[in-house]
């Protein structure tokens, strides 16, 4: 299932006036229509989110400034991406544990997300996923 996980290469438009990055849903540069868009800064240094993974939920990672560390873990096997560029993005299918650290002094992190919130797609619990995903397998 990891194999799932990707970068994306999402478009440029250099340009001496400054360059410009673009991403549209439907399955143009994202594999999912985008139905949420949030984003982390002000990460204290040391500090650690995601933790979790989601049941159904299709997101895109993207380094919008600075730079951070993403882990990813299905069960079977694990994989950390440094993101530091803000015109790729890291795909994360469902069913995928993800941490987020080390996070640089002002970095952003934007994910795209193809549904709106909803506690009950959240698997918080390590054990919990990981049995989840053995009686799956």
């Amino acid at each position: 299932m990891i194999e799932h996980c990707k970068i994306i290469d999402l478009p440029r438009i250099n340009d001496p006036r400054g360059n410009l990055t673009f991403i549209e849903g439907g399955g143009r540069h994202v594999p999912f229509d985008i139905k949420r868009v949030y984003y982390l800064y002000d990460v204290p240094g040391g500090s650690e989110r995601g933790g979790h993974a989601h049941k159904a939920l299709h997101q895109l990672i993207i380094a919008m400034s600075g730079s951070f560390d993403i882990h990813l873990d299905d069960r079977h096997e694990k994989k950390t991406i440094h993101m530091n560029c803000n015109y790729y993005g890291l795909y994360v299918c469902p069913m995928m544990w993800r941490e987020i650290d080390n996070f640089s002094s002002g970095a952003v992190c934007m994910v795209l997300a193809s549904n709106y919130f909803d506690e009950d797609d959240y698997y918080r619990d390590y054990s919990k996923f990981i049995s989840d995903v053995h009686g799956a397998a």
